[in-house]
């Protein structure tokens, strides 16, 4: 938690990139930056291009199980959706906080030090109760912790199928809690227990207008409010979402969480979409943050999200999440808002290298709840980011956040400093060192037997 380290190129928000800088750290957070200092003896060089801790701010751990296993057939959203809750299904809270120990440690490989986990795989099979009732969420708790992470743990309230308030089906029955009231009496305990916990905050969120209905939503962005927590939501995120919630409510999804009291500040609308400009507008006025899943929503066919619009001061922050984890590489994220446009506009440089690397440091940790993070600066969190600059794809870029973000992957961070620890050293896990190993493991213990070739899970 304590220490100091020489960095030889330092990029934060609002600093620019700076040679030469020696950062110490007390208590997991910055006490001193010192640009211009020679290397001190005996103190630890970080080499390359050194960056504040990236911040994941959308993840379904247990989506990383179905990694390269739904390609084979065409399909769409909503096929997909099915086989991933045919994986839901086989998990446990044993092999989940397993699963999650090596989703985690993939992050932390690639430079994230704050995860945002959408979490609503609460219960056994068919709805059942475990006997400790937030075992699912204390597993994925335990994962962070052992990966060197932060966690915030955006327990999800999730009770319909469908925005007319359908029942859930058989294969959800695990996600749901019955009521709202119920949800907040859950999440409650979890908040306790997490309270004792170093690096772990309880959010919470709301699946979607079609998952809560509206009459129960007040009863999350209550328990929200009440404990000043950050509040996620999956907002527009396919086209049949938004005509069902025209033809139900007489409203978008947008228009109806801000009747019910779900915009502002602390809240993080994901996806986002499919949007109107009067959503967008709303969005802005309110102080609503949006994250961006780029690669899952290009993976999934979702569409892309109008970015600019909503970089536009005032607005909440803008970050960027792995999602499904078709890869888990928060460069290739911030890169892709960009390129995305691109295509769209036909035009190049609509949002700069240093916006976007803003996205993937300060405004993430901010929407995490975790507004002390995300910048080196003195009283912040101790996190750094080593990248390295002589790789096949960084060589020649320079020391830029033009290079982190349009040349550099995750393959290319070297070292993790995370609340002032060091999580990643040479391109190894510390803590975690058999992180591929354990994916591979994992992922056969759930789901063997059930990959046909070319059929992907049954």
């Amino acid at each position: 938690m304590n220490g100091s380290w020489w960095c030889e190129h330092l990029w934060s928000p609002g600093r620019g990139v700076e040679r030469a800088v020696l950062v110490t750290a007390a208590g997991g957070r910055f006490t001193a930056v010192e640009p211009g200092t020679p290397r001190p003896a005996g103190v630890p060089a970080l080499h390359g291009l050194v960056v504040p801790g990236l911040a994941n701010v959308h993840s379904h751990a247990f989506h990383r199980l179905l990694r390269s296993r739904t390609q084979a057939d065409r399909g769409s959203f909503w096929t997909w959706r099915d086989l991933m809750y045919a994986a839901a299904e086989r998990l446990d809270p044993d092999t989940y906080r397993e699963l999650a120990t090596a989703v985690y440690a993939e992050m932390a490989l690639a430079g994230v030090t704050g995860v945002g986990e959408f979490h609503y795989l609460h219960h056994d099979r068919g709805g059942a109760r475990y006997a400790e009732e937030n075992a699912m969420g204390v597993a994925l708790a335990d994962a962070a912790v052992a990966a060197g992470l932060r966690l915030t743990l955006l327990d999800t309230c999730y009770l319909s199928s469908d925005v007319d308030g359908s029942p859930l089906g058989p294969a959800q029955q695990r996600f749901g809690d019955g009521s709202g009231a119920a949800w907040a009496e859950r999440v409650d305990a979890l908040h306790r227990w997490a309270s004792g916990v170093d690096g772990v905050l309880v959010g919470a969120a709301l699946h979607s207008v079609r998952a809560v209905p509206a009459g129960e939503i007040p009863a999350v962005t209550g328990w929200a409010a009440a404990h000043g927590a950050p509040l996620h939501v999956h907002v527009a995120e396919q086209v049949a979402e938004v005509r069902r919630c025209r033809e139900v409510h007489g409203r978008t999804p947008v228009e109806l969480l801000l009747d019910t009291g779900a915009l502002g500040p602390r809240t993080t609308a994901v996806h986002a979409t499919h949007l109107t400009g009067d959503d967008v507008a709303a969005l802005r006025s309110s102080g609503t943050g949006v994250c961006f899943c780029p690669t899952t929503e290009r993976d999934l066919g979702d569409g892309i999200g109008p970015a600019p619009a909503l970089l536009t001061a005032p607005c909440g922050p803008l970050s960027l999440g792995s999602d499904s984890h078709a890869v888990i590489d928060l460069f290739e994220e911030a890169r892709a808002v960009e390129l995305h446009e691109r295509l769209l506009r036909q035009e190049r440089g609509v949002l700069d290298a240093a916006t976007l690397l803003r996205c993937a440091t300060e405004h993430g940790h901010r929407a995490l709840g975790r507004p002390d993070a995300g910048a080196v600066e003195v009283g912040r969190r101790a996190d750094l980011v080593a990248i390295d600059l002589e790789t096949v794809r960084t060589a020649g870029g320079g020391p830029a956040p033009e290079t982190a973000v349009f040349a550099a992957t995750a393959a290319d961070v070297t070292d993790v400093v995370a609340g002032g620890r060091v999580v990643v050293r040479d391109g190894r896990h510390l803590s975690v060192p058999d992180a591929a190993r354990r994916l591979a493991a994992v992922t056969a213990a759930v789901l063997d037997g059930d990959r046909v070739a070319g059929e992907g899970i049954r």
